[in-house]
């Protein structure tokens, strides 16, 4: 009852994170529900319309489109979760060191930090993919360390408003300080705002990841992944609009999916929207 209670108070989170479960179920069990196989090509039956066979129709090679969609939820996810398991920690460990000592570190990580942010954050991704060249974790290595200056900002304002609290000053009068003290009493309390603006970031990541994928920049063909596959599709946009259309949805469906996450954890984390 309890449950069914927060699901029914916070609904944007129970809709986004059933769309998300639903999205991560089928990259899961893609060898078992798609189809066909995702990379089979089938010249004589090219760009066909939907029907019984091909739900979803045919790409420009004949593959099934609907068996790529799903295969093309994992690149996506993966790429999501490993940009996320890199700035996050980064960005909010920056924030933290140059908000709690101040001074010299505080100056020189926050100089850091602007000189990234100072960039156009998908015009520096691209710079770095182009440079080191496509592929998936080149992808997450440049959407990663052109994300986390938001986080170290974010983490720093908080940390600074923290350090002046009784709660610190009586954790430093038992002993406790250095590492024990950041990680362990600052970071628990910088960690909701971080959780609420990750999840944020997520859907934009989907999207720098895809813009990157629809450039060629991202993961390498033949593997299905939603971005390259909407490029391939704006080839054929006017005859067979919906093999641009599928990806595009299927993009959209899951940004929109983090987003209404983030709503509800802020509702749920942060106390002035309870």
């Amino acid at each position: 009852m309890a449950l069914r209670r927060l699901a029914w108070r916070h609904q944007s989170l129970s809709v986004g994170a059933i769309v998300l479960a639903l999205v991560i179920g089928c990259a899961a069990l893609a060898p078992l529900i798609a189809p066909y196989d995702p990379n089979l090509q089938e010249t004589a039956n090219r760009l066909a319309a939907p029907s019984a066979l091909h739900w979803l129709g045919t790409d420009g090679f004949g593959r099934d489109l609907l068996s790529r969609l799903i295969y093309g939820a994992r690149p996506t996810l993966l790429i999501v979760v490993l940009v996320g398991a890199l700035m996050a920690p980064f960005g909010v460990a920056v924030g933290i060191l140059a908000g709690f000592f101040g001074g010299v570190v505080e100056r020189v990580l926050m100089i850091a930090t602007d000189i990234v942010m100072s960039f156009p954050r998908l015009l520096l991704a691209f710079a770095f993919v182009a440079i080191l060249g496509a592929g998936l974790v080149n992808g997450v290595l440049a959407l990663a360390l052109t994300s986390w200056p938001a986080y170290a900002r974010q983490a720093r304002v908080e940390t600074q408003l923290l350090r002046r609290t009784d709660y610190l000053a009586a954790a430093e009068m038992v002993g406790i300080r250095g590492p024990r003290l950041l990680f362990g009493h600052v970071l628990p309390l910088v960690l909701p705002s971080t959780l609420i603006r990750l999840a944020l970031d997520l859907g934009g990541i989907i999207l720098a990841a895809a813009g990157l994928g629809f450039l060629g920049l991202g993961v390498r063909p033949p593997t299905a992944e939603w971005g390259s596959m909407v490029a391939e599709g704006t080839q054929v946009i006017f005859d067979q609009w919906w093999i641009a259309a599928a990806p595009g949805l299927c993009i959209l469906v899951t940004c929109l999916a983090f987003n209404l996450i983030a709503d509800g954890l802020r509702d749920v984390l942060d106390p002035r929207h309870g």
